[in-house]
């Protein structure tokens, strides 16, 4: 207390003469409105820098809540999607839907290797079950081959035992999708006849010959293609809309009626 006391007592004149500047300065903002002016402008703009700096570090903070917010939102919005044709989906009756949706996140990653595979962090107590497709927000990823209690690993696009049933999206012409194992960014569209007509540029989707894939998700478009050795088949090189080496969120699909129309599938062909 004595060295505050002692403090006042040697700057007594300096804190006068800030304590009579502050007043005048008061007065004189008071009765002048061009300054009463000019003062609320400026403490406005301290005031909103310091709330924007604010604002932006705790956004900062608050961005994995954030971003857990969109996938759940992009997950409910690809559950209306895949299902677009149930006159329920609109509701989000899972029981009438064909197609369900797991969201995750990517724990591991390979695309430098003939067979790649992604491990995932949802596994059997999240539904999760081996030849469920699995996507991300721009375009398919791969097939669930292995799971855990609580992981899965995916056989990636770029694993050159992929093959994926296919389309152009313009003109509904199917294919394979497979990979040669040369670059992470490309895969392959096989099996389309010379007489259909390509683009540079033309998008590559999904087809609905799968019952792992919805119909019309994602894969990429089409860079260049020339044709195969029998001259009867278009090469296609697709370029991929995902990035095959920065993956984080994921969406396993689950079909429903898969299982009936593989069971219907093997006993037709056991009766062939």
């Amino acid at each position: 207390m004595q060295q505050i006391i002692n403090f006042i007592l040697r700057y007594k004149n300096f804190i006068l003469y800030i304590f009579l500047m502050i007043i005048s300065l008061g007065f004189t903002i008071q009765s002048h409105s061009y300054h009463q002016s000019r003062f609320f402008n400026s403490s406005s703009w301290v005031a909103g820098n310091i709330y924007e700096t604010s604002y932006g570090i705790t956004s900062y903070f608050d961005l994995d809540t954030e971003n857990e917010k969109l996938v759940e939102e992009n997950k409910r919005l690809r559950l209306l999607l895949f299902n677009r044709q149930q006159p329920i989906a609109s509701e989000l009756d899972s029981t009438q839907m064909i197609y369900t949706i797991t969201s995750g996140q990517v724990i591991k990653n390979s695309y430098a290797d003939p067979r790649n595979y992604i491990t995932i962090n949802r596994g059997e107590i999240d539904s999760v079950k081996p030849d469920m497709g699995v996507i991300t927000a721009k375009g398919i990823l791969g097939i669930v081959e292995n799971t855990s209690n609580k992981f899965a690993t995916v056989q990636s696009i770029l694993n050159e035992n992929s093959n994926i049933n296919a389309k152009l999206k313009n003109t509904n012409n199917f294919g394979s999708l497979v990979w040669n194992a040369r670059t992470y960014n490309e895969v392959q569209l096989v099996d389309i006849p010379r007489l259909v007509p390509l683009v540079v540029g033309d998008t590559i989707v999904t087809g609905g010959m799968s019952s792992i894939f919805p119909e019309n998700v994602p894969i990429g478009t089409i860079k260049k293609f020339d044709l195969n050795d029998s001259k009867s088949f278009w090469n296609i090189q697709v370029a991929l809309f995902n990035d095959m080496t920065n993956i984080k969120n994921v969406y396993v699909v689950s079909n429903a009626n898969r299982e009936e129309i593989i069971e219907l599938q093997e006993e037709t062909e056991g009766n062939d």
